[in-house]
């Protein structure tokens, strides 16, 4: 970020790299831009393990503001292709503890002590979307586009969709989620989901003026503002926490979720596309 550099690497993962910044600002960068910044096991822990490590420094001063980026072109794709299989292969039992495992990190980063600012570059897809979600701001790239796209494989939105309907409101999420439409960046902006838009040339700059503006505030003042806004707006409590994790393992596990997910690995289309392709046809 331009005129912040790093002042230390507090983590250098496998997956990604935890940085402090000066002005007590802290960002977690995600490295695996060969996979588009796809989440695995790992990854998942480790940026659990990040969140934890800076949501307990108690230090106002110390921990003002949290930026999320991702290294390359792509924020985040969601979930990446080994995973996935991994999960398909999985008996529900062992889904429904797998989500409920992302559910907990959704929670985490969420509930975050600290005002969070997410940079979206690319996509921010699935779960990416969801990381976006639970960031209080979210700046993106003219070009990013966004896709809640679990509903084309059969599957659902599950453990994301509690942020996503508190972040936009379920007029606006309803739509996106029933139907895994892709949104540009200006419409994500329209909806509320991105709060403003930079052209890839102008990205650092565009993050150092909002970051400042988050940093005019008082470092206590932000985080009793952050709890404030938490009790108005509430997070997820345990049962739908679990509602939402059993949701997506029963819709994985499911004639149609395996369809959907066999079709997406073989990269042809499940039987409900192929109607709705040759409806199309038709009315062509």
């Amino acid at each position: 970020m331009k005129d912040f550099p790093v002042e230390k690497i507090l983590t250098d993962a496998s997956t990604l790299r935890v940085e402090a910044l000066p002005l007590g600002v802290k960002r977690i960068v995600f490295a695996r831009p060969e996979v588009r910044n796809a989440f695995d096991e790992t990854m998942m822990q480790e940026l659990r393990d990040a969140l934890d490590q800076l949501a307990g420094i108690a230090d106002a001063q110390q921990m003002r503001l949290l930026i999320l980026e991702g290294e390359g072109k792509v924020f985040s794709a969601g979930a990446d292709l080994g995973y996935m299989k991994r999960l398909a292969a999985k008996s529900e039992a062992e889904s429904f503890e797998d989500a409920k495992t992302l559910a907990q990190l959704f929670y985490r980063l969420a509930d975050f002590p600290t005002p969070v600012i997410a940079v979206v570059q690319g996509a921010a897809i699935g779960g990416g979307l969801g990381l976006a979600a639970c960031a209080d701001y979210v700046l993106a790239e003219q070009d990013a586009r966004f896709a809640t796209s679990e509903v084309l494989l059969g599957i659902v939105p599950g453990v994301i969709s509690p942020y996503i309907i508190r972040k936009i409101g379920l007029g606006a999420a309803a739509p996106m989620m029933m139907t895994g439409k892709r949104l540009s960046a200006p419409q994500a902006m329209q909806l509320g989901l991105v709060q403003s838009l930079t052209h890839a040339s102008d990205r650092a700059a565009a993050l150092q003026t909002v970051v400042l503006e988050f940093l005019a505030a008082g470092p206590e003042a932000a985080r009793r503002t952050k709890a404030l806004l938490k009790e108005a707006a509430p997070l997820p409590g345990p049962e739908l926490i679990e509602l939402t994790a059993r949701q997506i393992a029963e819709a994985r596990c499911s004639p149609e979720g395996q369809m959907g997910l066999d079709s997406f690995f073989s990269k042809t289309a499940p039987a409900w596309a192929e109607q709705v392709a040759l409806l199309r046809k038709s009315s062509s």
